[in-house]
């Protein structure tokens, strides 16, 4: 059964749909079956996996409505290698029709139900706000990564995050657990980037990954190319911190994999 991620956080800016496409990209590398959702009206994440947004004839809306199957709207990322639900501008109407619609929390959870054993991972790039989409994908996945900033600001995000994470928990997805916290644009010459890394340490333990994302030049031109960094330029600090990052969370699911631990 596969391991459901949303990347959120409800700060834009911090590196979400970076991480989601080069994670997919990077856990592709290493022969896992991957599924990427993009839930994000700005289709961001499917333009960045090489696929089209305004040329596709199904995409997650149509799943999403009950349009059609979630097999039907699927495209694979030429330079990725992983599977891609696509997003664009038809998203936004989602938000206030799926307000009319039965069990519209899980509208998304439903439609990936058909897919759990098809993938290995199935990362859900999230909206960089609360509404009813972000609802939808944290109410799907088991777990949440985020990505963030080590800034002020950011901290005073991830308290308003960790909040809502704490109340869909409570609410429509008890499962839900905050996978990991990735730092991003990652600058180890700045005092405040250390203070808040130990800040999140402090607070959040060894759910802080150990690798960390720097800021990249190769990394912010990979998407304008339709391209994963690791395809753009695999040899770039950006494309070795998605591999580093795909190889901690591989690892740490196999250290917490039941057959492990009973045998």
């Amino acid at each position: 059964m596969a391991h459901i991620y949303a990347i959120a956080n409800q700060k834009g800016g911090v590196g979400k749909t970076t991480t989601c496409v080069n994670l997919a990209a990077s856990l592709a590398a290493t022969k896992k079956r991957v599924l990427l959702v993009d839930l994000d009206p700005q289709g961001n994440a499917t333009m960045g996996s090489g696929v089209d947004k305004n040329a596709v004839e199904f995409s997650i809306y149509d799943v999403l409505m009950g349009l059609t199957r979630l097999e039907n709207a699927l495209h694979t990322s030429p330079e990725g290698h992983y599977k891609i639900l696509p997003a664009n501008g038809d998203l936004t109407a989602a938000e206030v029709e799926m307000l009319a619609l039965e069990n519209r929390e899980y509208r998304l959870k439903n439609a990936l139900s058909e897919a759990v054993d098809q993938y290995d991972y199935i990362l859900i790039d999230c909206p960089p706000s609360l509404n009813m989409l972000t609802v939808n994908g944290l109410s799907a996945c088991t777990g949440v990564l985020i990505p963030m900033q080590c800034e002020y600001y950011a901290l005073e995000g991830l308290s308003a995050l960790v909040n809502t994470i704490t109340t869909i928990q409570q609410r429509l997805n008890p499962h839900l657990k905050i996978e990991g916290l990735l730092r991003t644009m990652y600058d180890p010459r700045n005092s405040l980037t250390g203070d808040v890394s130990a800040q999140l340490h402090n607070h959040f333990g060894d759910r802080v990954y150990r690798t960390c994302v720097p800021r990249n030049v190769r990394l912010a031109e990979a998407p304008s190319f339709g391209m994963p960094v690791l395809a753009y330029d695999k040899q770039s600090k950006g494309a070795m911190a998605y591999i580093a990052l795909a190889g901690e969370i591989l690892r740490r699911n196999e250290t917490n994999s039941p057959e492990l631990a009973t045998a």
